[in-house]
């Protein structure tokens, strides 16, 4: 009988053993931060997909890359894998050589070796179709991120806002530089406010940064606001020397909106019977 035909036969004895065992091994710590339900499931669904692989070679691919779709879309590592088919591999090379007590050192070598090349197959199989699943998920991420990075949002005809929250390295700076030229052109911006208020520090590099996009905006026909100056960046911007005359600047976004409004020839009109001003509204928004 051959090795797999034997695995197949002892799969209850098997897949008994196999869920004790992981019980005591790595697997059960994920119960930490997940329900020992949904681990049981899972565990449950591995041992079976590797016994359809065993059993249905042709067919078993689908399954696998679902399961390994499944484990990453649970957020979980790539060692419950590698974990859970070691404990198999240790498990089947134990139930065979339980069966056949009188077994001499070439047989236990022997059974080693075809247990290998059973599991190796099915665990390579599986850590692939997690590594690809994980990259595509990853690039997906990256390329939201990405968007959400350097948005460029119309307000009004003519105004838009772009908000600038966290670090800016030389890759992002880029990113912003090309959202914010083919923004004014897209959506015919004569005056772009760039929010730095979620900018945690203002160095010689992110300044710079800051200027080349203001003077790339002036060369397309449209002013830059800088808004979101707080007293330790000015401070900060000051002690550096870097020049900032060459564009407006503005402590909030809603002083920043106001002149924005002064420069395209519009005025916005409270109809609010509370008589809330432009200022108010605009710190309300910002508060929000």
């Amino acid at each position: 009988m051959s090795m797999k035909a034997q695995l197949i036969n002892n799969k209850q004895e098997i897949l008994e053993q196999w869920l004790e065992e992981v019980e005591n091994k790595e697997l059960m710590h994920y119960s930490k931060t997940i329900s020992e339900d949904l681990i049981g499931r899972t565990n449950n669904e591995l041992i079976d997909t590797i016994f359809i692989a065993l059993e249905n070679e042709t067919g078993a691919n689908d399954e696998l890359q679902q399961f390994a779709e499944k484990i990453v879309n649970l957020g979980w590592p790539i060692g419950y894998i590698t974990e859970g088919m070691q404990v198999f591999r240790s498990v089947s090379i134990k139930t065979i050589l339980e069966k056949n007590s009188d077994a001499n050192k070439d047989y236990f070598l022997n059974v080693m070796d075809e247990v290998n090349q059973i599991v190796d197959p099915i665990k390579t199989y599986l850590i692939n179709q997690y590594s690809t699943n994980w990259d595509n998920i990853v690039s997906l991420q990256k390329l939201a991120l990405e968007e959400l990075s350097a948005p460029l949002i119309p307000v009004m005809d003519d105004i838009t806002v772009m908000p600038l929250v966290g670090t800016i390295d030389t890759d992002r700076a880029k990113l912003i530089m090309e959202n914010l030229l083919s923004g004014i052109v897209k959506h015919r911006t004569d005056v772009v406010l760039i929010d730095i208020t979620g900018v945690p520090v203002v160095d010689t590099m992110v300044a710079h940064h800051i200027i080349q996009a203001a003077e790339a905006v002036r060369l397309l026909g449209a002013t830059c606001i800088l808004v979101g100056i707080r007293p330790e960046i000015a401070q900060t911007i000051v002690n550096l020397g870097i020049d900032l005359s060459n564009f407006p600047t503005k402590s909030s976004l809603s002083k920043g909106f106001q002149t924005a409004l002064q420069m395209t020839d519009k005025h916005i009109i409270s109809s609010n019977k509370d008589g809330q001003n432009l200022e108010q509204i605009m710190e309300a928004i910002e508060k929000e």
